[in-house]
């Protein structure tokens, strides 16, 4: 029995960002499973970061420890559940570091309940996200940007208390990351007692630049050396 993998997506993304990946997952017939996060039924502006833990904690539990995968805010969320779901493996892209880590990611300043990142989406700004893909990747990203909550934004940019897992971590930053400083997924690696990749790309070109498929292969062989389940 293989052991199945919930990755969770970042703000303003999708379960989209997970579509290399995932193919890299079902090459080894592998189960990778990816939920879309979705506002609150009060709406995306009374959305907050509980609300994604929510979901978050209710596809885990549906599965049998899974691994846990998390991009950016996602690897907030996926840190924060890690042990009361009990992960069998938690590997964290860029992730948004937890209470107690700095430097914090730079403040981004917003205005109203609602980040346009949608509603006002700039190609230009794509670009300038993305230059470590090709311009069909960023237009197809281009095409996918959601708004967010301003509120989960704000939550996320203070850090959330965490209880450190007991399964083995792996901790991914992407040098040419200006969302994420390096050296805070640096010190969260030290913190946890984690394994620590510095890997040449943006903060989403990891999972849908050119190196998305060679990063992800050497996650999943990662993944199955630490969970014991790689296939002979």
């Amino acid at each position: 029995m293989t052991t199945p993998t919930l990755a969770i997506h970042g703000a303003g993304g999708g379960a989209w960002e997970w579509a290399i990946w995932q193919r890299v997952w079902q090459a080894q017939a592998r189960s990778f499973v990816v939920p879309e996060l979705m506002p609150a039924a009060a709406g995306l502006a009374r959305t907050g970061l509980d609300d994604y833990v929510a979901q978050a904690r209710a596809a885990a539990r549906a599965l049998l420890r899974p691994c846990l995968i998390g991009a950016s805010l996602g690897g907030l969320i996926a840190l924060a559940l890690a042990k009361e779901v009990e992960a069998s493996a938690l590997v964290l892209v860029d992730a948004l570091p937890p209470l107690g880590v700095a430097p914090r990611p730079p403040a981004k300043a917003v205005d109203g309940d609602i980040v346009p990142w949608a509603s006002r989406r700039r190609f230009a700004s794509t670009q300038r996200a993305l230059p470590d893909a090709d311009a069909p990747t960023q237009h197809y990203a281009f095409r996918r940007w959601r708004d967010e909550s301003a509120a989960v934004l704000r939550e996320a940019a203070d850090g959330l208390a965490v209880t450190p897992p007991r399964c083995p971590v792996l901790v991914i930053a992407a040098e040419l990351d200006e969302s994420v400083p390096g050296e805070a997924s640096r010190t969260l690696a030290q913190q946890l007692g984690a394994a620590f990749w510095p890997l040449r790309a943006s903060h989403v070109g990891l999972l849908v630049g050119r190196r998305a498929a060679d990063a992800a292969a050497h996650v999943l062989a990662w993944t199955q050396a630490v969970t014991l389940t790689a296939i002979p």
